[in-house]
Parts: structure tokens; C-alpha cells; sequence
């Protein structure tokens, strides 16, 4: 999909998303064996953990946390750091710098929650989860947000435990089109 080029208002992206965003994807082997189409991340995540039974746990209790730090993430960990990143690219320094000081102090108060679950568990809801996975998408970009991770050291150890994993280092060996 490249968006780039506005594909993602194809008749045919948009029956997989309608809200014509990424990401969203197809699982040709869906519930019953017949194909599904699934598009927003923690949908996504929530979908993959289910079903595949990895870093989603099947105990209603243990779900509560890997629930709450996911909605964290999209509700929070997520959208302001996403004002950064708009705030960031304007040109017009008066409009700039008010977006840039009201979401930058707000993705530092997150990485300061952030920090402080941090402290006393290894991963945001206990065990190894999605919930992890979807905020790290965000964390690893945490230069653009000019935040330091040395001023949140529970956040840099977790980013750097996550980050030796072998799947998040495939991933970010690949080269984005």
C-alpha cells in the first residue's frame, strides 16, 4: 500500500479499511477457514494474540493489563507523539512552536507513565504482550519526539530488551518504501 500516492482510497483497500488507513490487513485463513479482513493496530494485535495464542493470555484477568496498556498506547502513546510529528514538519514557527510545546510535554508526561509501570514489572502488563509490541511501534521513534530514554531509564531498559528480540530487529532492518 502506498500512500504516497493515495492508494489507500482504492475501492478495494478501502473494503479491507474503511476508515482508509494503515494499517489493516487480510487473513486469508480467518475464523472458519474463510478469509477475514481486520484494519486499526489494536484490533489487529487483539485479533493475532487470539488466535495464534502468543503474547496475549487466555486468562480473563491476566487480559485486564495487556487491555489497559494497549487502549493506553492508542488512546495516548500514540496520538500525541503523532501531534509531535505533525507539529514538527510546519513551517509557520508561531503555529509550530504551541503544537510543539503542548504535545511535547504530553509525550514526556506519557514516557513518564510509561516509566513509572515500568519500575516494578519487566513488560507494561506483566508477561511479554501486545500491549508491549503496540507501544514500542511508537517508543522506538522516541528521537523524533526529542525525547532522551536516559531520562527514563525503566523505559530505556524495557526499549532495549525489546529491541534485541528478533523480530522487532528484522523489523527494523527492513527498508520502508
Amino acid at each position: 500500500m502506498n500512500i504516497g500516492k493515495g492508494e489507500q482510497f482504492n475501492p478495494d483497500f478501502l473494503k479491507i479499511s474503511p476508515n482508509n488507513r494503515i494499517p489493516a490487513i487480510v487473513d486469508p485463513e480467518g475464523p472458519g477457514g474463510a478469509p477475514i479482513s481486520i484494519f486499526e493496530s489494536g484490533a489487529i494485535l487483539i485479533y493475532l494474540g487470539v488466535k495464534t495464542g502468543k503474547f496475549y493470555p487466555s486468562d480473563l484477568r491476566a487480559q485486564v493489563p495487556v487491555l489497559e496498556w494497549l487502549m493506553w498506547q492508542m488512546g495516548g502513546f500514540g496520538p500525541m507523539p503523532g501531534q509531535v510529528h505533525h507539529f514538527i514538519a510546519l513551517e509557520n514557527e508561531q503555529d509550530r512552536a504551541y503544537g510543539l510545546n503542548r504535545y511535547m510535554a504530553e509525550t514526556r508526561r506519557l514516557y513518564g507513565v510509561l516509566d513509572r509501570r515500568l519500575a516494578n514489572d519487566e513488560f507494561v502488563a506483566g508477561d511479554l504482550s501486545i500491549a508491549d509490541f503496540a507501544i514500542l511501534g511508537w517508543a522506538w521513534r522516541h528521537p523524533r519526539h526529542k525525547v532522551e530514554l536516559s531520562d527514563f531509564p525503566h523505559v530505556e531498559r524495557w526499549y532495549k530488551t525489546l529491541m534485541a528480540r528478533p523480530a522487532p530487529k528484522r523489523g527494523m532492518e527492513a527498508k520502508l518504501d
